[in-house]
């Protein structure tokens, strides 16, 4: 069976830690690159390589494309997961904290996008783990909507500008998925959580999605496996929402 590596950013804890293990139940060498090293050779063994990982550098990203095209000889897939998210009131909004925002979101996945280009052969997958704040904005979250705003705009110019190579650009949109980081997000004084971020999320849900749930992990990495199959070859320029209706369009 031929090789197939992807590269996923961030993808050792929360949602990117569920696209790695998708990734690895189709049969892909995975190479996950992230600030923070957690031993997942204990879980997957040799078919992750993690790579110690600043997603603001752009020479970061290049480093990854080249170790999966070690692993498997071809790239077939780059999916730009890392990601930070705080709410603050504009008030609040210092130039650091735009900055980390800014650098970590929009910043990170551009340069992915831009060494995958460069690294695929035709026929290659990108998808950038967007959000619902990249399609509607919302109280105390400008600057992360606005990154996350900024991502979508990245994946439709670029699937339009890369599409003669037959690379496909997407984007998933999740809602709130209950991660840890998730949840330490909602403790902000600042989030619509009001010191009950677990509250909050069985709330949301009920009232807010069509199917009175919120999507997991999991359907979010099973979304990536199909977007960098050849059963979503006609796809490319796509936001697409994971939200179990939130925001059905």
């Amino acid at each position: 069976m031929e090789r197939r590596s992807v590269v996923v950013t961030g993808g050792n804890r929360g949602i990117g830690l569920s696209i790695t293990q998708a990734f690895v139940d189709a049969g892909y060498d995975v190479v996950v690159g992230a600030r923070q090293k957690l031993d997942l050779a204990e879980r997957f063994g040799d078919r992750v390589t993690f790579i110690t990982t600043d997603v603001r550098d752009e020479t970061a990203h290049t480093k990854l494309t080249e170790a999966a095209i070690g692993k498997a000889g071809v790239l077939n897939c780059y999916v730009n997961n890392a990601g930070f998210a705080e709410w603050r009131p504009i008030g609040e909004i210092d130039d650091e904290f735009f900055d980390k925002i800014m650098s970590t979101n929009l910043k990170g996945a551009f340069w992915g996008c831009k060494a995958a280009v460069a690294s695929m052969t035709d026929g290659g997958s990108i998808i950038n783990i967007s959000s619902l704040a990249g399609k509607r904005g919302s109280a105390s979250n400008s600057a992360y909507c606005a990154s996350k705003f900024g991502m979508n705009g990245l994946t439709q110019a670029l699937a339009k500008e890369v599409g003669a190579r037959e690379l496909r650009v997407n984007a998933l949109c999740p809602v709130l998925i209950p991660t840890e980081g998730l949840i330490d997000a909602l403790r902000s004084p600042f989030s619509p959580a009001q010191g009950d971020p677990h509250g909050f999320i069985s709330k949301f849900a009920v009232e807010q999605a069509a199917l009175k749930r919120l999507p997991t992990g999991e359907e979010v990495g099973a979304m990536c496996v199909f977007l960098a199959s050849e059963q979503a070859s006609a796809l490319t320029g796509q936001c697409i929402n994971v939200d179990c209706g939130v925001l059905p369009q």
